[in-house]
């Protein structure tokens, strides 16, 4: 076998691939670059979701002139010297690959100039380097990729729509205004500013992408607890979201998705969020380089602690702490939010009530807790995990080795059954089944209700007692989903709009589904920066809640990237059918009675779009057995 050493525009072809899938990715690693540059002011423009062009633009400290040419050369770095440098990385971006990469796959001009020297530009065709010549330009650099993946095909086939390559890329410069608030960001996509910070802050930053109202549901705290410095924004108990796309961690500046930080967060919210719901945060976790691996990911987009349980421990402790409202809670809490948030609004500890009211502002804090380096904490492994006190300790979910979660894989057994003989069997039992429940409508008499729930009918030799909402709930239902087949919906337009404030992400999911919620009886429409209005609903579904039914859409953005939201919202529609229809404990007229029994048409066999029985039967024999007529 010979073995065939690859030419350069070969192996920064592969290399692409796994620093560069998407325009969000290139997005990043510009964006990272020019923050390592030390730039204070970046601006991100887009075109037809990245694959057209992305501009990115930096006041910062520039390329020069002689250093252009190895700006596109593969592992060329201006943050890495040798391997030691790899144990204490502190910037973004350290592997050197990414701008070759980039270039490998798109046309690529950088234009760039130091304070001392004149601005120069170099480009770049899918790997074919031109000549550097002077050219206009301000302190520091712009970078322009257009054309994403011109030159690999079977990459641009499966990238994604415009509006949904958008959303990332919009996710991303979020993710950015966060964690770098002290840095002005401007992003446009298609002309259309989507976001603007000016780097006065974090709660300025929070405020930008997410809100005016997002202050006031949120606690801010800065913790320093073992070594491990924890600050930023915490929702409060009663503010969740239906999906983890609100949750935003930051370890030494640098975003990532960590199941161990995850875990100890969402434990910590545990008694306090219903099923399904998720916190919301912004939190900054500044540990010593030394016991972070950052190295661990191709994109690093996850780190790997020395120590997950010092890390779960510090984190758990500090957020149920500020959550609980227990004394140590004032420690945590950042001392601007001290006068004017409350702790918290359920079961405030009276020690910290009392504390409360005797503080004043410049040292509203108790005495602070004795410091403890990481070094001493790890010595202790007892070291505090009782920040559950009171409650049952949560069990050891994470790898400490490969920093992973733990799960058990199930064990199927081998077996010679027909799984779709045993199905059709039992569809045709049910089909038959079914038809056996019919009956005439005619032949009922109705003789009242208990409950206000339950309406009673009487038949040959037997009674039936309906459901009222289980009945509506279904008939509502069936006739929406029909309607939606035949594309015959008719809306019922609203009186005053219904805005949704969402995120991007959501922002992408939604428009990427416009024509099938259009499609269900909803006008809706895009209304600036990542905004929904909503102008009309499903004339069946006029009194739908329409914050339930779209944070319930929502919740399925997490779980169900490959599902098909037609599927999905089959179970949306059977939730909003069953809050349209008419409730248990509602009296209905005689001839509401009438109507409803007659839509069903003497289907007895109805079940409710989540299962339950419409009807039970109840025969005469079975009644007199209950009084002893009969044994």
């Amino acid at each position: 076998m010979k073995i065939n050493l690859l030419s350069s525009d070969v192996y920064n072809r592969i290399a692409a691939g796994e620093v560069v899938d998407r325009p969000y990715s290139v997005v990043k690693e510009l964006v990272e670059n020019a923050i390592d540059a030390g730039a204070s002011e970046i601006t991100v423009e887009i075109e037809g979701g990245g694959k057209s062009r992305i501009r990115v633009t930096d006041n910062g400290g520039g390329i020069g002139k002689e250093d252009l040419p190895r700006a596109y050369a593969p592992h060329a770095t201006s943050k890495l010297k040798d391997a030691e440098d790899l144990f204490t990385v502190s910037t973004l971006g350290f592997r050197g690959e990414a701008i070759a990469s980039i270039a490998a796959v798109s046309r690529m001009n950088i234009v760039s100039k130091t304070k001392e020297g004149v601005a120069c530009a170099l480009s770049c065709e899918g790997g074919v380097l031109g000549e550097v010549h002077e050219a206009g330009g301000a302190d520091g650099t712009e970078v322009t990729v257009e054309d994403l993946f011109f030159n690999t095909p079977a990459r641009l086939k499966f990238l994604k729509s415009d509006s949904t390559e958008e959303g990332d890329v919009a996710n991303m410069m979020a993710r950015f205004l966060l964690s770098r608030p002290e840095i002005s960001f401007t992003y446009r996509a298609n002309g259309k500013v989507k976001y603007r910070s000016y780097g006065d802050g974090l709660a300025s930053a929070l405020v930008a992408v997410y809100g005016t109202e997002i202050l006031d549901k949120c606690y801010e705290i800065s913790a320093d607890k073992h070594g491990i410095k924890l600050s930023g924004y915490l929702g409060n108990q009663n503010f969740s979201k239906p999906n983890r796309s609100w949750q935003n961690l930051f370890v030494n500046g640098r975003y990532v998705v960590n199941q161990t930080v995850s875990g100890a967060v969402t434990n910590a919210y545990a008694g306090y969020l219903m099923k399904r719901q998720y916190p919301f945060y912004v939190l900054f976790l500044a540990v010593p380089n030394e016991i972070v691996d950052v190295n661990v990911h191709p994109n690093k987009a996850d780190v790997r602690f020395a120590d997950n349980q010092i890390i779960y421990g510090s984190v758990y402790s500090v957020v149920s702490s500020v959550l609980d409202g227990n004394a140590r809670a004032l420690e945590y809490l950042a001392p601007s939010a001290l006068p004017k948030t409350p702790v918290s609004s359920v079961s405030v500890d009276p020690v910290l009530k009392a504390e409360k009211q005797t503080a004043s502002a410049p040292s509203v804090s108790a005495a602070p807790m004795k410091k403890m380096t990481y070094e001493a904490a790890k010595k202790e492994l007892a070291f505090d995990v009782s920040p559950m006190a009171g409650k049952t300790p949560a069990p050891r979910l994470f790898d400490d080795d490969r920093n992973e979660l733990r799960v058990a894989k199930p064990q199927f057994a081998a077996s010679a059954v027909d799984v779709f003989e045993e199905n059709r069997k039992l569809l045709r039992e049910q089909e038959k089944k079914a038809e056996q429940e019919r009956v005439e409508p005619d032949t009922l008499i109705y003789k009242g209700e208990l409950f206000c729930t339950y309406l009673i009918y009487e038949g040959v030799e037997c009674a039936y007692l309906i459901d009222q909402h289980a009945a509506h709930e279904r008939l509502i239902y069936d006739r929406l989903r029909a309607r939606c087949e035949a594309r015959q919906v008719k809306s019922q337009p609203m009186l005053v709009p219904y805005l949704l404030e969402v995120n991007a992400q959501e922002y992408a999911f939604l428009i990427k589904n416009f024509p099938l919620l259009r499609e269900l009886g909803f006008d809706i429409e895009e209304f600036g920066g990542t905004s929904i209005k909503v102008s009309a609903v499903p004339i069946d579904l006029q009194n739908i809640q329409m914050e339930a039914f779209f944070r319930e859409v929502l919740s399925s953005l997490d779980g169900y990237k490959g599902i098909k939201l037609t599927d999905i919202l089959k179970d949306k529609l059977a939730s909003a059918a069953c809050k349209a229809a008419v409730k248990g404990g509602e009296s209905l007229t005689e001839g509401e009675v009438r109507e409803l029994l007659k839509k069903m048409d003497g289907d007895m066999g109805l079940k409710c779009p989540h299962g339950r029985p419409v009807a039970v039967k109840v025969k005469k024999t079975e009644l007199e057995k209950l009084f002893k007529r009969i044994v």
